[in-house]
């Protein structure tokens, strides 16, 4: 009686850690790249905050154009100087975190003109970023964790092509969506009804319809609409600091762990946290990492 009792109980435990799990290995996925003096990606990793990094961004691509891959000031790709990132890649890696790369961008020039153009970028972001080979590949031999789209321009043709192709032939490519606020995506919608992606960061910021404005009524309320979407977790995303968002949504990191953040953490889907971006995280990770 004693041994089933033993049994029983051990299921039960079973059971509810499995209930509570959405809380568990959550964490923070940063934006780096868009700015020489926001630190080199070897220290973003060191500093402990950050489970995910994306590298933004391949800012050019698509409908012919010669791909091209913006840092600001951290290295010229044309010159060869960012290759010698596989080394910083590898070390984050090698501490657990997933570092991907980010295209698209507020501002670049990018769009897909068709199923067959997807299919060239696909191949194209394979062999040069991921786990293909190419003579002329940007970040060297580090072979990145996966993709980050971050498209805000264009229309929403083709993305969902693009996402099955990076996802084919049994590749082991992780995905992430960044959709503004307003639910559904104007850009990404199709492509996260693929059901492929395996991290949504939802833009709560630059977008007052459903960002927060001294209260999180609008914000939980757009939330709990994406949380529907067929994508293994959630982010909130979140401006690093006021100035990061010109258009609002920022929100004190006390406020965020005492409010918001038990409210959403409810969801199964619950990932985290996304903050744009390294160059304005200035305490701001190290202040909510211990709640996210």
């Amino acid at each position: 009686m004693a041994f089933h009792t033993q049994a029983l109980t051990l299921v039960l435990s079973l059971l509810i850690v499995s209930l509570c799990k959405p809380s568990y290995g959550a964490g923070i996925a940063i934006y780096w790249g868009q700015n020489g003096g926001e630190g080199s990606l070897a220290d973003t990793c060191n500093s402990g905050n950050y489970q995910f990094v994306n590298i933004a961004f391949l800012t050019t691509f698509g409908n012919g154009q010669t791909p091209v891959l913006n840092l600001a000031s951290h290295c010229d790709p044309a010159a060869g100087t960012c290759a010698s990132l596989s080394t910083d890649i590898k070390a984050c890696q090698g501490k657990g975190i997933k570092v991907l790369l980010s295209i698209g961008g507020a501002s670049g020039s990018y769009s897909l003109s068709s199923a067959d153009d997807a299919r060239q970028v696909a191949n194209y972001i394979w062999n040069n970023f991921l786990g293909g080979q190419s003579n002329s590949r940007p970040l060297g031999d580090a072979v990145l964790d996966g993709v980050d789209f971050d498209i805000e321009a264009g229309s929403g043709q083709f993305w969902d092509d693009l996402a099955r192709e990076l996802k084919g032939q049994q590749r082991k490519v992780s995905l992430a969506a960044a959709p503004q606020c307003p639910f559904p995506d104007a850009h990404l919608d199709t492509a996260i009804k693929t059901g492929l992606f395996d991290y949504v960061w939802v833009q709560f910021y630059n977008n007052p319809p459903c960002q927060y404005s001294g209260n999180a009524n609008n914000l939980l309320s757009a939330w709990n609409q994406w949380t529907t979407v067929q994508a293994n977790q959630v982010f909130l995303g979140l401006p690093a600091a006021p100035a990061a968002a010109p258009s609002g949504g920022f929100i004190p990191a006390d406020v965020l762990t005492s409010q918001v953040l038990p409210s959403i953490k409810t969801s199964p889907k619950y990932g985290g946290v996304m903050l744009w971006s390294k160059q304005y995280d200035n305490g701001y990770s190290a202040a909510i990492k211990g709640s996210v």
